[in-house]
């Protein structure tokens, strides 16, 4: 678990440096690789809502997606490093991609100053409710009755949608095909359109649509119930021990950029994470909020980077 002591760290560091006070003097951008809509996305405009109220300047929500995010890390790698254009690296992007390609046009470990984990994103194992099954051992049972019939979505290889399921693939034998969008939001509305019967989607995405009828949960994939969902089993209770995969989040800035500026950002995000608003509404939709200072979050991307690698290599992934 990450360290709680994070705010002192980020005070005394802003407290020594004179350059800090006066940043940010103009508006921020603020780069994700991923969809409207989509978790991160959630997660991101609170964040930017509550920076821009603080520091009195405008931070602008740029989502930069394609290509399972290397477009927008990409862009927040080869930015000004001047604090003036920050990033959101998720597992997907940051711990995944170095593993699925020869050539990324960043490096995960080296492009970007660390600033902070904001959280771990609750996933789900959902089904459109015409699947006849309402828990997970039926999926299973469903699914070895009809080999290869069934397919699930996700928001491309390697997503964040992806892995998980591979992974449950190779942990109980059933045989099911995976189709890869061009993003998040076209893979989940042709679930809840009944197009493609399941998915892996983040509860923050699932949660709104399982009221109306539109969405069916069967589990969330964290090793513990979740506190926003304290009613539904995790995938290893259910019937899969040892099964864990959550996604998780954090603010990047480019390699390079000051180190008072680091410090100035991580304060900021660490603040907007601590507020008792920012818990009430993101961990309803399935955020377990975290926080750390630059180094934690640097050394949470370096042991995600190595623990990610044999599961895809198990599962035999590749880009497409």
């Amino acid at each position: 678990m990450i360290a709680r002591s994070t705010l002192l760290f980020a005070l005394v560091a802003i407290a020594s440096s004179a350059g800090a006070q006066t940043y940010p003097n103009k508006s921020v951008r603020l780069v994700l690789p991923f969809a409207p809509g989509s978790a991160v996305d959630v997660l991101a405009r609170h964040y930017a809502q509550k920076m821009s109220e603080q520091w009195k300047q405008q931070v602008v929500v740029d989502n930069r997606t394609g290509a399972n995010g290397i477009i927008g890390m990409e862009a927040i790698a080869r930015a000004a490093a001047d604090g003036y254009t920050i990033g959101m690296g998720n597992v997907a992007t940051l711990a995944i991609n170095p593993h699925l390609y020869n050539k990324l046009p960043y490096d995960s470990l080296k492009d970007f100053a660390p600033v902070l984990l904001s959280a771990e994103i609750n996933n789900c194992l959902a089904v459109h409710p015409s699947v006849p099954v309402t828990n997970v051992k039926e999926l299973i049972a469903f699914a070895k009755a009809r080999p290869g019939q069934l397919n699930y979505g996700s928001g491309g290889v390697g997503s964040a949608q992806h892995i998980p399921m591979e992974m449950l693939k190779a942990m109980t034998g059933i045989n099911v095909l995976h189709v890869p969008y061009k993003g998040l939001a076209a893979a989940f509305n042709d679930v809840l359109a009944g197009q493609i019967p399941m998915m892996v989607p983040g509860l923050a995405t699932a949660l709104p649509h399982v009221n109306s009828g539109k969405l069916r949960i069967l589990a969330t994939t964290g090793a513990k119930r979740t506190a926003a969902t304290p009613q539904i089993p995790s995938v290893a209770e259910a019937g899969v021990p040892g099964y864990d995969f959550d996604s998780w989040t954090g603010f990047l800035l480019p390699a390079g950029t000051p180190a008072d500026t680091v410090a100035r950002v991580n304060a900021e995000t660490l603040r907007v994470t601590r507020l008792p608003e920012t818990k009430d509404r993101l961990s309803a939709l399935g955020f377990a909020l975290i926080g750390s200072t630059p180094a934690e979050f640097g050394e949470y991307i370096r042991a995600n980077i190595a623990r990610i690698g044999p599961v895809v290599k198990a599962a035999g992934i590749k880009p497409e």
